[in-house]
């Protein structure tokens, strides 16, 4: 056993897959979350994860949490968020993960601050909602 956190390096979409595969594993859910990963400006993985906790329906205003990003961004700039969704159930990708991915965009644009591709992890599988998968634009 190791006293060293778990410090991985994410330079792509694949490697971010990986790293929500390992933290999330084994899959089940009671209840649905939203997980924040910061990303120092080299891709390595700071090693404190967050979690929003009965995060069923995303908030209607993205504003306030665009603050928070931007508070927290000013005291460590540079450097990026990941956040995964997760939330019981075998069913694909639905309406509510959607939002909550659109939530997560907006907000970081608003913000100011560099996403990662959020993903989405049920009780089957962790996959990528990527801008376009949430129906926003690219410049979001």
């Amino acid at each position: 056993m190791t006293d060293h956190p778990y410090r991985p390096t994410v330079r792509s979409q694949a490697d971010l897959e990986k790293v929500w595969r390992h933290l999330m594993q084994p899959l089940g859910f009671s209840g649905a979350s939203i997980w924040m990963l910061r990303l120092d400006p080299d891709g390595l993985a700071v090693p404190h994860l967050l979690e929003i906790a009965e995060a069923e329906l995303a908030p209607d205003d993205p504003g306030p949490f665009a603050g928070l990003l931007a508070d927290l961004d000013s005291v460590d700039p540079g450097g990026s968020y990941a956040f995964l969704r997760t939330r019981p159930g075998h069913g694909g990708v639905d309406a509510g993960d959607r939002t909550w991915a659109g939530f997560l965009y907006t907000a970081g644009r608003l913000a100011g601050v560099r996403l990662e591709v959020v993903h989405l992890a049920t009780d089957a599988d962790i996959v990528p909602l990527p801008l376009d998968e949430v129906g926003l634009p690219r410049s979001a």
